[in-house]
């Protein structure tokens, strides 16, 4: 087994992108062994409440297959009031890149199931307790396949209304629900929040600043990664949340750190450690280059698209963007005052009424 480590400091730092993203070959810095700052306070305000646990719902560990035969866990909520003797609405909710499904999908997965919808929260491949090896590695055409096995999973459950299924993308699974729902048209209703589009930012970088020969530095560095992984060398790391902040750390750094390094938001899934946690492995994040998911996003019409996003997100410029390509019906819904990581888990912001009136007027018998 070839030992895994992570990239030393001190590497230029070509661009800072969601996730904290850092796209170069930028070390991870020392973390706590718990993964959590011990002298930092964490941000609250606005009803920060990432583990959310609903006394409303039921909760069900499941897992299943995807075509690769990989086998993919999540969590089915299902509303203790539910009638399972008739089809309900029920929505997918994928978790942001890097992230897993502790970390925000939980949270929106339970408030859409109380308030009437059958939800299932998932780890995507490579990720959490899904499985794929290497660990934390990137494939958008898995991801995308994540969640059509999970339409495949709830349209089997005799409670479900295999018609009546939409999906919530949350920061970069804004974009792999948008890739998956072009060639699925049984996701009926697609929303997304927050939503990073994953290949643009690898590829320009937030506002188009990332240099052509930035792209192309980055690229060859993972290529001559491949030669060190192949022969048996350590396995690098690359992007996801800081480990550390300091006087130099940027705004973006800091807004993912607050949820990702902190009690509000940090989690550690089983097999991994805090070291890792939120960074994909540098030979497979190039991958992202060639994923375009914005590309015919217009045949996904007419089924009904939301894109909600931040005023203030350093991320709107992909939730802009998408809405203009989309064909109808579509809407842009923009939170005033909020920042992209606030919509990871600030109840008090989180539009939850949009989402459900979304839902229920989309997912509902013709």
């Amino acid at each position: 087994m070839k030992k895994k480590s992570i990239m030393k400091r001190g590497l230029q730092i070509l661009t800072v992108l969601g996730l904290g993203l850092v796209l170069s070959t930028t070390g991870v810095g020392a973390a706590s062994t718990t993964g959590v700052s011990d002298t930092y306070t964490p941000d609250m305000s606005n009803g920060a409440d990432n583990f959310y646990k609903s006394n409303k719902v039921t909760m069900k560990k499941v897992e299943f297959k995807n075509q690769y035969n990989m086998n993919v866990v999540g969590n089915l909520f299902i509303p203790k009031d539910l009638k399972k003797n008739t089809k309900n609405p029920a929505i997918i909710v994928g978790h942001p890149m890097g992230a897993v499904k502790e970390q925000s999908s939980n949270l929106y997965a339970q408030k859409m199931a109380e308030r009437g919808f059958v939800t299932l929260s998932l780890d995507l491949s490579f990720w959490g307790e899904s499985e794929g090896q290497p660990r934390n590695a990137v494939s958008p055409d898995i991801y995308a396949e994540d969640f059509s096995a999970a339409v495949d999973f709830l349209g089997t459950w005799s409670f479900v209304d295999r018609d009546q299924i939409g999906v919530l993308g949350i920061c970069g699974s804004g974009s792999f629900a948008i890739s998956a729902a072009k060639i699925d048209p049984r996701m009926k209703a697609v929303a997304t929040v927050s939503m990073y589009d994953m290949g643009a930012a690898n590829r320009n970088g937030l506002n188009h600043s990332l240099t052509l020969e930035q792209r192309k530095q980055i690229i060859a560095e993972a290529a001559e990664q491949r030669y060190v992984e192949f022969t048996g060398g350590e396995t690098k790391y690359t992007s996801g949340t800081v480990h550390e902040l300091n006087e130099n750390s940027t705004a973006i750094e800091r807004e993912f750190y607050d949820f990702y390094r902190t009690p509000r938001g940090e989690f550690t899934p089983k097999g991994s450690s805090p070291e890792l946690t939120t960074h994909p492995t540098l030979t497979s994040n190039v991958k992202f280059m060639n994923f375009y998911p914005f590309e015919d996003i217009e045949t996904i019409s007419p089924r009904p698209m939301l894109f909600i996003t931040g005023e203030n997100a350093h991320s709107r410029e992909f939730s802009e963007e998408a809405y203009k390509l989309a064909g109808e019906q579509k809407e842009l819904y923009i939170v005033p005052g909020a920042g992209h990581v606030d919509l990871y888990d600030r109840v008090n912001l989180i539009p939850f009424d949009k989402l459900e009136s979304f839902f229920k007027e989309n997912l509902k018998k013709k």
